[in-house]
């Protein structure tokens, strides 16, 4: 097991999506024993298929808004690293679904957390809590007024989360995510805009940016995630903060779409333009001042190489898909 890694068993929920696999991944070679929970909705048996040979993984079936499935599953966790989540594009059609999975399904983890003596709860949140920027950098004191159902249900998940850690003196700590990508992002329509543009291209389609293309991101690199959530479950002092967990880089989808199709060698993408999105947010400049300080964290600065790593994974992806359907 990693040195100063006080834990022995994690439970990571959304393990097989793209987020929590590559944690789960990490928590397992690092030798914690680990349960992964997933409703598979979203998330992939593929993956997790490589971790299957290593004893210490446990891969289980289970929806966090199930209360009495979920419960069994607590036996022995230590540590909760929450990662599932309804996505902000699935929100737009079923928000009641989005309030009983980000809401209701961070309520039901939390209790199972207080009441079986977990030692870390490490939720992971998201950007869109804040809602329109009213200043720039965005720090973590900025207001919290989201703009989409899914930024007011991830607000929930965060304040049970900080309720616990006052009524019941359970260790929370909140990070609040920023489009994250990375190999194995999903590059279905509703999946991370990434993995979404790298899909289109290598298939010889059209993509789609939605707005002008002048809205910014601050893209962060799933692995850079990855350690976050491990600093700030090894971190003393963390108790009941909230973080922002991205790079401080910022990118456009115009210039995003042209580094996309620069790597895979397209001199001229075909890009087409749509509606802006509602509760589309048009600037993101994050203050990531608080991370950096607290959990010693140091991202990816080279955007470009880790879009490199996330394309050479897309096109072995697609090839292999390919070449199975063949």
């Amino acid at each position: 097991m990693e040195k100063n890694f006080p834990f022995q068993k994690a439970l990571v929920t959304g393990g097989a999506g793209f987020i929590g696999s590559h944690l789960v991944e990490k928590l397992v070679k690092m030798g914690v024993e680990t349960v992964s929970v997933d409703d598979y909705f979203a998330g992939k048996h593929e993956n997790l298929a490589h971790l299957k040979s290593y004893d210490n993984f446990q891969e289980e079936k289970c929806d966090i808004t199930d209360l009495p499935a979920l419960t069994k599953l607590f036996q022995g966790v230590d540590v909760v690293f929450h990662q599932a989540a309804s996505k902000k594009t699935i929100c737009i059609n079923n928000p009641r679904r989005d309030l009983e999975i980000n809401a209701g399904g961070t309520f039901n983890l939390l209790e199972l957390s207080r009441d079986t003596g977990v030692k870390k709860f490490v939720h992971a949140s998201t950007g869109s809590v804040y809602g329109e920027a009213q200043y720039f950098p965005q720090d973590e004191k900025h207001p919290l007024d989201p703009t989409s159902y899914y930024g007011v249900s991830k607000l929930a998940g965060e304040k049970y989360a900080r309720a616990f850690s006052h009524l019941y003196d359970l260790d929370t700590t909140m990070l609040r995510y920023f489009h994250i990508y990375g190999p194995r992002q999903e590059s279905s329509d509703v999946g991370g805009v990434v993995s979404i543009f790298a899909r289109r291209f290598l298939h010889g389609q059209p993509i789609t940016i939605f707005g002008d293309g002048t809205q910014e991101r601050s893209f962060t690199y799933v692995e850079d995630v990855v350690q976050a959530n491990i600093a700030a479950a090894t971190t003393e002092g963390t108790k009941g903060q909230v973080y922002n967990c991205a790079s401080g880089i910022k990118v456009t989808i115009n210039e995003l779409a042209q580094l996309v199709a620069q790597q895979l060698d397209i001199a001229e993408p075909e890009i087409q333009y749509g509606d802006w999105l509602p509760g589309d947010i048009k600037v993101f400049d994050i203050d990531n001042s608080k991370i950096k300080r607290d959990l010693k964290m140091n991202f990816l600065t080279d955007f470009e190489a880790g879009l490199k790593y996330t394309i050479d994974w897309s096109r072995d992806y697609f090839l292999n898909q390919k070449a199975a359907n063949s």
